[in-house]
């Protein structure tokens, strides 16, 4: 599939869709807090999608079960909710989610905190989300695309934290997933230049050690090989003739 780029109208439905995303992330956001299960935080995220009139992006999409991500301390990624995992007080939680709003995609990523975690947890979560805003200092018309790659690895990296390699952000659109493909660390090459008009989905994955990860038997479930606790932080951007705009941090 060939990058696409958006027209005025298409710009529009993105944005909406978006916007939509972000309020979904705050009710979430508000039911964190120790005793929650995973599946409950999937309930109200999936809840709040179709009361937009909504589909949930993630549900089904290559048989993936739910609505929502819900990954715990050394889960990076694609953490399966249920009834069982209940969130303790200390506990860090990254919660994926996107929907579709009129045939286009949304998708953003949050690390939360459950009650008072510690501060190297507190520190993970900070350069994660750091990560992303290093990273779209190049989210610019004429820059490069692995020119955002570098940052955001070269950041995470001056810490002292692993750069997730087996997984990256991607294109986004009428797909969730549309090229290009895009590295959180330091590429040979500087990859494509950027236009106005395409959107992105950048998620910076950060572990506080490790940069390997297991894939579990569940066949989703991503976590840090050696346990270590584990960050993300996501957002839909678009490029523009000047700064990008971050479609997925609708203030309003």
């Amino acid at each position: 599939m060939a990058v696409t780029i958006k027209s005025k109208s298409e710009i529009e439905l993105m944005r909406e869709s978006c916007r939509l995303l972000s309020i979904v992330h705050e009710e979430m956001a508000k039911a964190i807090r120790p005793g929650i299960s995973t599946y409950e935080i999937n309930r109200i995220g999936e809840q709040k999608i179709k009361s937009f009139g909504c589909v949930p992006n993630f549900k089904n999409y290559n048989g993936f079960p739910a609505a929502i991500c819900v990954s715990v301390n050394d889960e990076v990624v694609h953490g399966i909710p249920n009834k069982r995992r209940i969130l303790q007080e200390g506990d860090i939680v990254s919660l994926d989610a996107g929907l579709i709003y009129k045939g286009y995609h949304s998708d953003a990523a949050r690390t939360h905190a459950v009650g008072t975690v510690s501060p190297e947890a507190e520190k993970l979560m900070e350069v994660t989300k750091q990560c992303f805003y290093e990273g779209i200092k190049y989210a610019k018309a004429g820059c490069h695309l692995f020119e955002i790659s570098a940052a955001i690895g070269d950041y995470a990296e001056s810490f002292g934290y692993g750069v997730v390699t087996d997984l990256c952000g991607h294109g986004i659109g009428t797909a969730l997933h549309e090229e290009p493909e895009i590295p959180n660390f330091r590429q040979k090459k500087r990859g494509m230049k950027l236009v106005p008009g395409m959107t992105l989905a950048i998620e910076p994955m950060i572990n506080a050690g490790t940069y390997e990860v297991n894939w579990s038997e569940d066949g989703w479930t991503v976590t840090t090989k050696d346990g270590s606790l584990s960050a993300h932080y996501e957002n839909t951007i678009l490029i523009t003739d000047g700064e990008p705009e971050i479609l997925t941090l609708y203030k309003g």
